[in-house]
């Protein structure tokens, strides 16, 4: 690769991103050797422009952690693992997906996952495979937090809404510390900013005190779980005190029928419910509807809690009723280079018959759909950087169902838990070892897209999951050299004689274009820098956006018809090595994108939900505490760094605890107790923290793996986790609500 060798410190800072949350922000790297000896931020890159928060500096425990996979591995008959060669791997998993094709029809091939943060490209790439085998449904992380939010919000308005932080006068966050978990972009310098302008209000709705909340003005500390009755309080106050912007709902259905479903609705019980003071949420009501421009942002402390799809339905009629739509400061819906985020398809899974929801089923019930033997369940599973035995809910039953299909193949970049489960292992690159690029692009008014260059080569042994998928399709018979070549001859003239060749031979032919990624990789990719190759499949997706947001584009500086503007837009993003900014909004055309063009306040279903509200909770004496599972703390991010040496503090993952609660045990921090729900328990570390308060613990991911040069450090959540406690809408998990008991161990 250009400029690095192999064990020698070079000068020069090379450009990639942070793959530990979704902001992806901009990095420059200095390499010795294969390791990451330097990181700051990349001071080009034009969301974060130098921001990065203290996590990518661990970054080096991902790429050259303990876990790393080279070689095909094959199941044998002892239930251990054998190594095979790639040749032998691709011919056997081609012709065992092909059999439960042909046998019990493509529907009963289940993908999940499609790559982590900042490593979308095996998903697009993956289309491919999927069409080749005649694979219906999917799933990944999203089903687990954002479904409920999509299914709301494209019943609502259309489309999914982010906000603009940085230029509101009020904010809020709920369930939401962004200054661990980010989300927006340079998360804790905006924090900051609104935090000390006193003409600023920051409002945070959460259970515990967290380092944002510790920013607020207002801290609405609701009880775990109760936020339904919170957000209920603050709907019913905006409407019985009017303080709505009827010039703006004049372009709104509902609101009616809001009116009447909130009109009984007791703000003091409500408040009472949620454990938050009255006067307080009073307070916070008058600040959002006096805002010259009001701005927030819900996250998994409410999307994998009670009363999920509900909260994210309540949360947007709070904005929507004040007017914080469509003008700078408030809410917008953002020109993204691909759109992962839809509604209800009208689809359901084939066993449990859950809703499926942006394409996805629900993860928690995922093994319901294969411990059955219901005709037309999963009997085969492609997971694909991904870990559902440990990441989804009910870890044992994931297991048990994992162990029970006819087939399952996992392509990861480590023996996960899941791969160890597997008929087949196929090891993939790391994020650093090939192109790679994210779609969380969610700026506004300019937003950009960022393709990260191949930082190392990957080992020997290992592959990019383009030519792992590239080499399936070829094996089940998907497509030949025959329609390669023309697309191959035509990229060695330039792009101009490519995009008319993609046109005419894979989008206008129906079979082709289903394979329309893997084609691209085929035929492009030789012809692109060695380090750029697993880009190829963008310029498809440049295609759709310049046909989509064409005007958007166009003041970006990529306008003219669509082939013209997809093949400027696709040489800039190669030729950005900090990322480009393909886009350029208006505020005057963020419109709702319904049916009729309206935004939608009543949704019946859940306006009927909200009346349930008022039944009282079954006291629970078993379990009287609430855990919230998987808490983000400044050494967690996600579970993509699995080795527990990047740890600096807390390297057990302590249960966070009241001083109430710790007094009442008679334990302190650094003892052990004995952590239990309705599923199974665990002896964990205790921290008391006075941000806690009495009744609710909060547990991070473990981390490690057992027998791969590390050794677990700390408690894997979903041991204690339900499959069963999920939102009755959306099915997203209650993560964040599971009841418990504590015992001194």
């Amino acid at each position: 690769m250009d400029g690095i060798q192999r064990g020698v410190i070079m000068a020069d800072w090379q450009p990639t991103a942070c793959i530990l949350c979704e902001c992806n922000c901009g990095l420059e790297v200095q390499l010795e050797g294969r390791r990451l000896a330097k990181l700051r931020g990349d001071k080009r890159h034009p969301i974060s422009r130098g921001y990065a928060c203290e996590k990518p500096h661990r970054l080096d425990h991902y790429q050259n952690g303990p876990h790393r996979l080279t070689t095909p591995l094959r199941r044998t008959a002892d239930g251990g693992f054998e190594e095979i060669g790639w040749d032998v791997a691709i011919r056997e998993v081609a012709a065992r997906l092909a059999a439960v094709r042909d046998t019990y029809g493509g529907a009963s091939i289940f993908y999940y996952g499609g790559g982590g943060q900042g490593n979308h490209l095996p998903g697009a790439y993956a289309t491919a495979t999927r069409a080749a085998l005649g694979s219906v449904f999917k799933s990944s992380a999203l089903a687990q937090e954002k479904t409920g939010e999509f299914w709301v919000a494209d019943r609502m308005l259309g489309g999914q809404t982010r906000a603009d932080f940085e230029h509101c006068d009020v904010a809020m966050f709920l369930g939401k510390n962004p200054w661990h978990s980010h989300s927006i972009a340079r998360a804790r310098v905006t924090l900051k900013e609104i935090a000390q302008d006193p003409a600023r209000t920051l409002i945070v709705v959460d259970p515990r005190r967290t380092e944002t909340a510790a920013l607020a003005d207002i801290h609405l500390q609701v009880r775990p779980g109760t936020d339904a009755w919170l957000l209920s309080a603050m709907v019913a106050l905006l409407l019985a005190e009017d303080r709505l912007d009827h010039a703006f709902l004049a372009e709104a259905d509902g609101l009616d029928a809001v009116r009447a479903a909130f009109a009984d609705v007791d703000v003091a019980a409500c408040c009472a419910r949620a454990g938050v003071d009255e006067a307080l949420v009073r307070e916070a009501v008058d600040r959002i509807a006096g805002a010259r421009a009001f701005a927030s942002f819900e996250d998994l402390g409410v999307q994998m809690s009670r009363h999920s799809t509900l909260v994210s339905y309540l949360h947007r009629l709070v904005w929507l009723l004040t007017g914080s739509y469509g003008k700078p400061g408030t809410h917008y819906t953002p020109t993204g280079l691909v759109r992962f985020a839809s509604g209800a398809s009208g689809h359901r899974s084939p066993v449990v018959g859950a809703p499926i929801i942006s394409g996805l089923v629900p993860c928690n019930v995922i093994a319901e759909e294969i411990l059955t033997d219901h005709p037309g369940r999963y009997r085969a599973m492609i997971v694909e950087a991904a870990n559902p035995a440990h990441s989804l809910a009910d870890g044992p039953l994931m297991r048990e169902a994992l162990g029970a299909l006819d087939t399952l193949v996992v392509i990861d970049v480590a023996l996960s838990e899941t791969a160890q489960l597997a008929d087949y292992v196929l090891p993939a690159a790391s994020q650093l070892e090939k192109a790679e690029a994210t779609f969380f692009n969610f700026e506004f008014p300019k937003n950009a897209f960022h393709l990260r260059r191949r930082l190392l080569e990957p080992p020997p042994g290992a592959l990019p999951e383009a030519e792992i998928h590239a080499r399936l399709c070829e094996a089940l018979g998907a497509f030949d050299d025959a329609a390669v070549a023309p697309l191959r001859a035509a990229a060695e003239k330039g792009l101009p004689a490519l995009g008319a060749a993609f046109m005419q031979r894979v989008l206008a032919h129906p079979k082709l274009k289903r394979y329309a990624s893997v084609l691209l990789y085929r035929a492009l990719g030789p012809v692109l820098p060695p380090d750029l190759a697993e880009g190829a499949v963008l310029l498809g997706l440049a295609f759709r956006a310049a046909m989509d947001h064409g005007p958007a584009l166009a003041r970006a500086g990529f306008g003219g018809p669509p082939p013209m503007a997809a093949m400027a837009l696709f040489q800039a993003i190669l030729d950005a090595p900090s990322g480009v900014v393909f886009s350029e909004s208006r505020w005057e055309d963020v419109r709702p994108k319904t049916a009729g063009g309206r935004i939608q306040l009543a949704l019946e279903d859940l306006l009927a939900e909200l009346g349930r509200l008022a039944e009282p909770d079954p006291e629970d004496v078993d379990f009287p505490y609430v855990l919230a599972a998987g808490e983000r703390r400044s050494f967690t991010a996600n579970t993509i760094i699995r080795d527990p040496a990047w740890r600096k503090r807390d390297r057990d993952g302590a249960l966070r605890m009241s001083p109430a609660d710790a007094a009442r045990l008679g334990v302190a921090t650094g003892d052990r107790v004995r952590l239990s729900t309705r599923r199974g328990a665990v002896v964990v570390v205790v921290e008391v923290s006075d941000t806690m308060q009495a009744g609710h613990l909060a547990l991070p991911n473990g981390l490690g793996l057992s027998g791969r040069g590390t050794e677990p450090a700390g408690v894997a959540p979903n041991e204690l986790t339900s499959a069963a406690d999920r939102d009755p809408f959306a099915g997203t998990p209650h993560h964040k609500y599971v009841r418990a008991r504590v015992e001194v161990a």
